[in-house]
């Protein structure tokens, strides 16, 4: 399609890196999401590909429900999504990706695709300031009660994870680090370059 001329996008999510069909049969509702999960032979292909630069972004995918909609006997009817932000980043480093192809798959690229590039998706004068300090050393093994989610359901729990996020800047402000998190600053609209 980019080759005839279309203004496409491949973007993926890092469930779809790490887990299997194998995973949400073991797991059951947690991990169940649209579209689903594939089998290992296509979740290695999609790694594949991302390390290859075949693939343009990576998303969160955050979808979060109350623990209600993530039971019910008709599987048809369980909501479809999973919580991901809070370990996008370890999961990527768990996948053995190349921290600049991170940057770019979940920043650069995406502030470019939504022409809010240069101002956001990387750092340099004039730009926002936005960043994401990690800890490459530490480890974490996912638990529920360390998710900073309202609804803390993960299909992770229990997986030991690389990287810890230490502190989190938004237009060079503080607004994650050390103990409680400060006050975020007020959210401010960006126009998309024309």
């Amino acid at each position: 399609a980019r080759a005839r001329g279309v203004d496409v996008t491949c973007e993926t999510c890092p469930h779809y890196l790490v887990l299997t069909e194998a995973d949400m049969e073991r797991l059951g509702a947690v991990a169940k999401c649209a579209p689903p999960l594939r089998r290992e032979n296509e979740r290695e292909n999609l790694l594949e590909r991302v390390r290859a630069g075949d693939v343009d972004t990576i998303g969160s995918d955050h979808s979060p429900s109350p623990p209600g909609m993530k039971t019910d006997a008709n599987f048809f009817k369980v909501w479809g999504g999973i919580s991901g932000c809070q370990h996008l980043l370890p999961l990527l480093l768990d996948s053995q990706i190349d921290l600049d192809l991170i940057a770019r798959l979940t920043a650069n690229h995406v502030a470019r695709r939504f022409r809010i590039a240069p101002r956001k998706g990387g750092l340099a004068p004039g730009a926002d300031a936005d960043c994401v300090l990690v800890d490459l050393n530490s480890n974490e093994i996912v638990t529920e009660e360390a998710l900073r989610y309202r609804h803390r359901q993960t299909p992770y729990a229990g997986r030991k994870l690389r990287g810890r996020v230490v502190r989190t800047i938004l237009r060079g402000q503080i607004v994650y680090g050390q103990g409680e998190p400060p006050a975020p600053p007020r959210g401010r609209l960006v126009i998309p370059n024309p």
